[in-house]
């Protein structure tokens, strides 16, 4: 299930809540129980432990066809 994150509208308190889609229309605030909820907009996140999977790999770019990866359009 997704993590929502939510700002209430009543009392600016900011929380989370893993929930269904459909369960996210009955959310109220942690703090003060209000309806007044806004859902904000989240970021992905990834983790990971290689240093390889960080840095662009040798040879020619699969998308444009350029001589190096990280090279395209120039």
């Amino acid at each position: 299930m997704p993590i929502f994150e939510y700002q209430c509208r009543d009392c600016g308190t900011k929380f989370e809540k893993i929930l269904s889609s459909a369960a996210a229309a009955g959310v109220h605030c942690k703090s003060c129980d209000s309806p007044r909820v806004e859902k904000l907009l989240s970021i992905f996140a990834v983790s990971g432990t290689s240093s390889r999977a960080l840095s662009p790999e040798d040879g020619p770019c699969g998308a444009c066809g350029a001589p190096r990866r990280g090279m395209c359009g120039e």
